[in-house]
């Protein structure tokens, strides 16, 4: 459906005790198309052997077409979990799970542990999903504009009325409450990246709390937590991050009511084995509150363009357990129910503290530590698993399985006939796009667009900064300064108060590295950064004040607290490469390809995932602190300067007024008084004399056992009149090639194709496979090349294109595509245009002409588990 919808979103998702299948488009026809496809999946589906053995796992030849070939596990499903638990943070957050709740359903992994997914077989699954995927024990949740009758109708005719009622006992019994605290241990993979190797103990302890229905209590539970954990001015901050006795906090932490009765956690990652003890409970001031009523009321007026799947995500634990989906929406009443509460006992949180920790003993200690082994071990038991398997069969089995095999391989060979499935044309999409007016001006000699929108009573405020001045030797330094800039102080704050202050009165302030291609060549490119915040209208002197002390007088020489962030950071990186590889394959697989490309992969691929472990690992920060002003000096600058404001248009001549407040007090406060210039929008894009595309091979030897693959393209930019076919090109590829090849046939958890900075590049996720996928990419590119594709995938590849072109844009980004990267309403109309003229012809002659060996210039990255294969190849570099 994903090829025959306008839809802005499509998924499935597991949580610990129930699935959740959500969509949305904006397309009237369209949502009727999707909720019957939906329905009828959810309630009537074929779940025939043959997908289970696909999705699921099933034993197979390594080569199917070869019966000598030995016997291994595959399935989609099992690698996805095998892929899950090669984070460190998700194999804690799991644990400690399992163990918190020990006697009942979330004792057990509800994704499936990798080694008992093998166990489960294609009848206990049908059998699973007839008494648990049942009207009489599902909820439905629309939100939208269109008449809720029809959807009532639609429901009622095509899934309620084919059922009985029947009752599927799937309520979740409480947790027997423990008389004595318990402790518990578990070991997981080295990290490789760790910010220090010498530091890698996770410990936590945790609270059973009370049932999530209960409303008020939640809406209680999750301030308090707020009040514990979240800032520097947090007590748990205090006592566990700034003394240093790990990096940060572990992947779970404060409340979590995602579970029939909630529970609170509090622990550190990045601990010494020596200084586990050092972890303590710490009571802590309750001094925030204002401010997190505030961010509450922030939180209710940003319109995102999710709001609804926000929501239906808000309520699903809790009404699914019976409670009150309606009473939970109504966070003014819950307010005023806590500040009453607060009125009538000053102590009302003590008590809570009192009852919920120091008095309670259903209390888990759960510590994490490295195991040299730990991938061995992993690999050693999927080995006895599947040896225990194969000693089991027969040769009529091993017959049935070559035979099966062989069948799964042919069916997933053919083209599947999708004609029953409903679909929209390519006439159904709009032949133009609405046009977003802004106006450009100029304020204090700093260019500004205007743009009047719809806020809710929200100003959001963007500053772009450029990096052309910059020395190039404090580049790779540019994110760390970016992430420390609005934590460290500034004017006569220091950084608690600092935090205090942004959370009183923004919703939030943050500073971002940008590298933008141009939209005309491809060795032309922007660097910068990017200053973004939003704050009630009430509030637009104090937020713009803030920034002025930042831009005047920001506080960099705290070592203490730079090392405090430093650790953070590095840790939040080494983290994020299992739950992101993909994109850090593609970001070094386009390194060498664009100058665009080379600045990525310095601000967020590998290098700086390396570069941030050795600043981490720095005894004495003075020298990166004497980098800081040095940055501040080109970067936060007025001359290098562009800004954006969307607002209400009742409050846009007063935003004005303060923007040009605020430009005036940054210029005014420069040392070397210059007259500003205003010719900053003709000088933003550069290019890079020195810069020569070339072909280049990384492979990442990473502590997983799934890898992340990436071969990159050097294509065309934005304006080009090839964009539109080699963005057509990519999306049908990943539909109608690569998800055959990689996820059905190599058993990856995804894997597809995607057009833009001007690369054209392939890309896999939690895959099995890494030669033999980038060799699926080359055929890819054969098949293109032969036609093999009918106007039917063409159109199909168009509506998937355009349901992502007009996903909806929330009112706070309005203008943002011209004001970030750009690119105008009428570059946009135009590419509209050439979308829709894409024909059979122009994909056949873009991919002779941009993708075929020996026409292009290609660089390609992987990172996963040791490969003797890649290591043997001279054309490859080892890291």
């Amino acid at each position: 459906m994903l090829n025959r919808s306008l839809s802005t979103f499509m998924n499935a998702f597991t949580a610990s005790d129930y699935t959740m299948y959500p969509f949305s488009t904006q397309n009237e026809k369209d949502f009727q198309n999707l909720l019957s496809v939906y329905l009828d999946a959810v309630f009537f589906p074929c779940l025939r052997e043959q997908d289970f053995r696909q999705e699921g796992w099933r034993l197979e030849n390594e080569n199917p077409t070869d019966p000598n070939t030995p016997l291994v596990f595959k399935g989609v499903v099992f690698n996805e979990m095998k892929g899950f638990f090669s984070d460190n943070g998700r194999i804690y957050a799991q644990n400690l799970q399992n163990k918190l709740y020990p006697d009942h359903t979330y004792s057990v992994v509800s994704g499936g542990e990798p080694l008992a997914i093998p166990d489960l077989t294609w009848q206990q699954l049908r059998q699973f999903h007839a008494t648990h995927y049942h009207p009489s024990n599902a909820r439905f949740f629309t939100y939208g504009d269109l008449p809720l009758e029809q959807h009532l109708k639609q429901i009622e005719e095509e899934a309620l009325s084919k059922f009985e009622c029947i009752n599927p006992n799937t309520e979740v019994p409480s947790q027997p409450h423990w008389s004595s605290p318990r402790e518990d241990h578990v070991t997981c993979s080295p990290d490789t990246l760790a910010p220090d190797p010498a530091r890698q103990n996770t410990l936590s302890v945790s609270y059973l709390l009370g049932d999530i229905t209960d409303t008020f209590e939640g809406f209680t539970l999750s301030l308090l937590s707020s009040l514990m954990v979240s800032g520097p001015n947090s007590p748990f901050y205090k006592a566990l991050i700034e003394p240093k006795i790990g990096s940060d906090f572990p992947s779970v932490v404060g409340y979590d009511g995602s579970t029939k009765q909630a529970s609170f956690s509090i622990g550190l990652q990045g601990i010494a084995e020596k200084d586990t003890e050092k972890m303590w409970f710490h009571k802590g001031e309750m001094c925030k509150i204002n401010s997190f009523l505030i961010i509450l009321e922030i939180e209710i007026k940003h319109q995102t363009t999710n709001f609804g799947l926000a929501l239906a995500s808000y309520i699903a634990s809790s009404w699914n357990h019976g409670g009150d989906p309606v009473e939970l929406l109504q966070i003014n009443s819950s307010t005023a129910q806590f500040r009453q509460a607060l009125k009538e006992n000053p102590r009302f949180l003590q008590d809570k503290v009192k009852h919920y920790f120091k008095e309670n003993t259903h209390r888990l200690t759960l510590s994490m530590s490295p195991d040299e082994a730990y991938m061995d071990k992993q690999s050693k038991a999927e080995k006895e698993k599947l040896q225990k398997k194969i000693q089991a069969l027969s040769d009529c089995d091993r017959k049935e399985i070559y035979d099966k095999g062989l069948e799964l391989l042919n069916a997933q060979s053919k083209t599947q006939d999708a004609s029953c499935l409903p679909a929209l044309k390519v006439s159904d999409i709009k032949p133009t796009i609405p046009i977003t007016p802004v106006q450009i001006g100029t304020t204090g000699g700093v260019p500004v667009q205007y743009c009047e929108q719809p806020t809710n009573g929200l100003v959001y405020f963007r500053a772009m900064c450029s990096l052309n001045t910059l020395p190039e030797d404090l580049k790779l330094y540019v994110p760390l300064f970016c992430s420390v800039i609005t934590k460290m102080g500034c004017g006569a704050l220091d950084y608690r108060q600092q935090a205090q202050q942004m959370d009183l009165r923004t919703g939030g302030m943050s500073v971002t590295p940008q590298v933008i291609t141009d939209s005309t060549q491809l060795d032309m490119y922007e660097q910068g950064v990017l200053l973004s915040s939003s704050c009630l209208e009430r509030n637009l002197p104090h937020m713009f004040q803030l920034w002025s002390d930042i831009f005047n007088s920001p506080h960099f020489d705290e070592e203490e607290r730079l090392r405090v962030l430093v650790m953070m950071s590095a840790q939040e990186l080494s983290n994020g490469i299992a739950f992101s590889g993909h994109m850090y394959a593609m970001t070094r697989a386009g390194r060498h390809l664009t100058p665009a490309g080379d600045l990525q992969e310095t601000f967020g691929g590998m290098e700086q995932v390396k570069f941030m472990k050795r600043i981490a690992e720095m005894s004495d920060l003075s020298g990166v602190i004497r980098t800081l002003p040095r940055i501040k000096k080109h970067l936060l600058n007025p001359e290098n300067m562009r800004c954006a404001v969307n607002s209400t248009p009742q409050k846009m001549s007063e935003t004005a007024a303060q923007l040009e407040s605020f430009t005036k007090d940054i210029a005014e406060n420069r040392k070397e008084r210059k007259p500003v210039k205003t010719n900053i929008i003709e000088v933003r894009f550069q290019r890079e004399l020195n810069f020569h595309p070339c072909q280049m091979k990384t492979f990442f030897q990473m502590p997983f056992p799934i890898n992340f693959v990436s071969e990159s393209i050097r294509a065309v930019p934005f304006s080009h009149e090839d964009y539109a076919s080699l963005y057509i090109l990519a999306r049908m590829m990943m539909a109608k090639y690569l998800h055959g090849e990689i996820r059905e046939k190599g058993g990856a958890y995804g894997g597809g194709a995607r057009m833009g900075g001007g690369l054209f590049s392939f890309f896999s996720y939690r895959d099995p496979n890494s030669v033999q996928t980038l060799s699926a990419f080359r055929k890819g590119v054969d098949w293109a090349k032969s036609g093999q594709f009918t106007q039917q995938d063409i159109d199909e590849a168009k509506l998937a294109v355009f349901s992502n072109v007009d996903a909806p844009v929330a009112p706070s980004d309005k203008g943002m595509g011209q004001f970030i990267h750009g690119i105008t309403d009428e570059m946009k109309q135009s590419l509209r245009e050439r979308l829709f003229a894409v024909t059979h012809k122009s994909l056949v002659e873009v991919t002779e002409r941009y993708l075929c060996a020996g026409q292009s210039t290609c660089g390609a990255a992987i990172l996963g588990p040791e490969n003797e294969t890649i290591k043997k190849d001279p054309s490859w570099i080892v890291k």
